[in-house]
């Protein structure tokens, strides 16, 4: 396997310490430390940290990207919906950080509902969208704006997960992956045909 590039490693130390720490713990002096440069080889890659943290987010969702959606997608419409929701909740409970850092801080050039939303303009969003359209292909969901009832869908669960990390629900982890299934599946009933 090839040798990172110098700006690669820069982004992949940001990424590390941002997953660990969050996103105000990322500092051009602390990124290059970590990265094994000096801070100045680090501004000559990234001239400020908005622009590192932005090179960090969309790589991010490149990676999300990559994986997220793939998990039981030949299955029915049901299992594909809690394919979706299980990779949400595993990226969102294991990397808290980077879930708040990429879906509910506010940042120069997040994408935005609904010009940013549609086809594969948001690695994040896409497979859902897509299990949603399928759904109204095949006559399960009441013909409706797609990107609507997935914004409805998705965001029902993001609040969910924002109370969960923030406390507000107390309960085991596997209890609350059961909760966010049951109402993701109360949502969904009144998008049923």
């Amino acid at each position: 396997m090839p040798k990172p590039d110098t700006a690669q490693r820069i982004a992949e130390a940001a990424l590390a310490i941002l997953i660990a720490e969050g996103p105000k713990a990322v500092t051009m002096r602390r990124v290059a430390a970590d990265a094994g440069v000096t801070t100045m080889a680090s501004y000559r890659h990234f001239p400020n940290r908005e622009t590192l943290l932005r090179t960090v987010a969309d790589n991010a969702f490149a990676e999300l990207g990559k994986t997220w959606g793939e998990r039981d997608q030949l299955g029915d419409f049901d299992t594909r919906l809690r394919a979706n929701l299980d990779d949400f909740l595993d990226f969102a409970l294991t990397k808290p950080n980077l879930y708040t850092f990429l879906l509910t801080d506010r940042r120069d050039g997040n994408r935005q509902f609904p010009q940013d939303f549609g086809g594969d303009r948001s690695p994040a969003f896409a497979p859902l969208l897509a299990t949603v359209e399928q759904g109204m292909r095949d006559g399960l969901l009441r013909s409706d704006d797609p990107l609507e009832v997935t914004l409805a869908i998705a965001t029902t669960g993001m609040g969910l997960v924002d109370l969960y990390l923030g406390g507000r629900i107390g309960m085991p982890e596997t209890e609350f992956r059961a909760l966010c299934l049951r109402t993701a599946e109360r949502v969904l009933n009144g998008c049923r045909s």
